[in-house]
């Protein structure tokens, strides 16, 4: 009898505080945008005088610790800009310190909707605090959770995340969180704290994100988050700035016209990344648990690596397809194994890319083949087969080609997002 009474205790503490935390049981977080991050590098020392200047370490590798910048982040406003798949009406951000070897302070944060440009809407401004305080320290190694906010955003709209940072991000040994060529402008404000301004005063645009792991929404417990975990093709490389023509902003854009607020899609790409070596962000495999399966509510996978590993390679035995096909069953399973539902997605034609070999295209259609017949995925989305030139199948359709031969441009992207069967993610909602 005390048990059962200590039973409705507890279901009436709960059902008291649930509307307090601004969460039903029919409602779960879920992130709506996400990018993977990679370690940049600190400023190098300064020069002794009469000695020649030394790079930081991992200066000018594309992606991999990242080059240093050319500018300073000190006592300065970040404000960025990430487009949200699902909308939700409330909102919270993760920072990342995850290659940090140091604390990361944090003055101030606030969340608005954008309004154009470097403006928010002034209505929609919300200041962002941490365990209910106003700053925050991003320890070495880990993330930063903020409290949630009420805010209603939409689904498909651009969502404002300032950031004031007191200190000099770039200075001491601590390597900083970043995505490198994000497609998107963001914007670094003159010297003091801003955040929450309508408008910032711009010093400088950047087309870098810092620090921002994910932004999660509160959303219908049925909400489906997709995952697109891949290299510089699903990054939306030489797609068309700020106009979010990635092939996952296309797909993004057509599940919420067709389920309104039912699937969130999140990328998780890096220009130059590869399924088993290291050099533009880990490899995939390395990086596939922090990327992929720590994604908040994520349900579905779509796997698009392995260009990177066999261009690199150009004549190359090594990686074989067949050391391309054990990585990827390395990722199927551990999808599986979070009860993930995982789709493969064959190599775009690459050839006329700088590194292009024949003994290069034939492991990429030794890997296709296996993704399209194998049936070790749970499916497959066929892009090879979307953006290939019928007359010359080991290239681009010219249409699709971002003219490097290695990238669709805005029209392959809309065609690799359109081509994407909704049957893949469940009956329409």
């Amino acid at each position: 009898m005390l048990v059962s009474r200590r039973l409705i205790v507890f279901a009436l503490v709960f059902l008291t505080i649930a509307p307090v935390l601004g969460q039903s049981r029919n409602e779960r977080w879920v992130a709506t945008w996400a990018t993977a991050l990679v370690a940049r590098a600190p400023a190098p020392p300064a020069p002794v005088a009469g000695a020649p200047a030394t790079p930081a370490p991992g200066a000018g590798r594309a992606g991999g610790r990242g080059s240093f910048p050319a500018f300073t982040v000190s006592n300065q406003t970040l404000r960025q800009v990430v487009r949200v798949s699902v909308g939700g009406s409330r909102v919270r951000v993760v920072l990342s310190n995850a290659f940090g070897t140091a604390p990361l302070q944090i003055g101030a944060a606030h969340v608005a909707l954008r309004d154009k440009d470097a403006t928010v809407v002034a209505s929609s401004t919300r200041p962002l605090t941490f365990g209910g305080n106003s700053t925050g320290t991003i320890l070495a190694g880990a993330t930063l959770l903020s409290d949630p906010v009420d805010l209603i955003v939409p689904p498909v709209s651009d969502l404002v995340v300032d950031l004031f940072l007191p200190g000099d991000l770039f200075v001491g040994p601590s390597p900083v969180a970043t995505h490198n060529g994000a497609s998107q402008t963001n914007y670094l404000s003159e010297t003091g704290n801003h955040s929450g301004a309508t408008v910032v005063p711009v010093a400088r645009n950047i087309t870098t994100w810092f620090l921002i792991a994910r932004v999660e929404v509160v959303a219908p417990a049925t909400t489906a988050t997709i995952v697109a975990f891949g290299d510089s093709i699903t990054d939306g490389a030489a797609s068309t700035a700020d106009t979010n023509s990635r092939w996952p902003d296309v797909l993004a854009r057509r599940l919420a016209a067709r389920k309104g607020n039912g699937v969130a899609v999140v990328n998780a790409g890096i220009s130059g990344n590869r399924v088993l070596g290291d050099g533009a962000g880990v490899s995939a495999l390395a990086r596939f648990d922090r990327d992929v399966l720590m994604q908040t509510g994520i349900t579905h996978v779509i796997v698009l690596e392995g260009i990177n590993d066999i261009g690199i390679a150009r004549a190359n035995p090594s990686p074989s397809a067949a050391d391309l096909i054990a990585g990827h069953k390395q990722l199927i399973e551990r999808a599986r194994a979070r009860g993930l539902r995982v789709y493969g997605a064959t190599l775009t034609p690459f050839e006329g890319a700088p590194y292009y070999t024949p003994e290069g295209e034939a492991k990429r259609q030794a890997l296709n083949e296996w993704i399209r017949t194998s049936k070790a995925y749970d499916g497959v989305i066929d892009f090879d087969r979307v953006t290939r030139d019928p007359a010359a199948p080991t290239k681009f359709l010219p249409a699709y080609d971002s003219g490097d031969h290695l990238h669709p441009g805005d029209a392959g992207y809309k065609a690799m997002g359109e081509a994407i069967d909704f049957a893949l993610f469940g009956p329409a909602k």
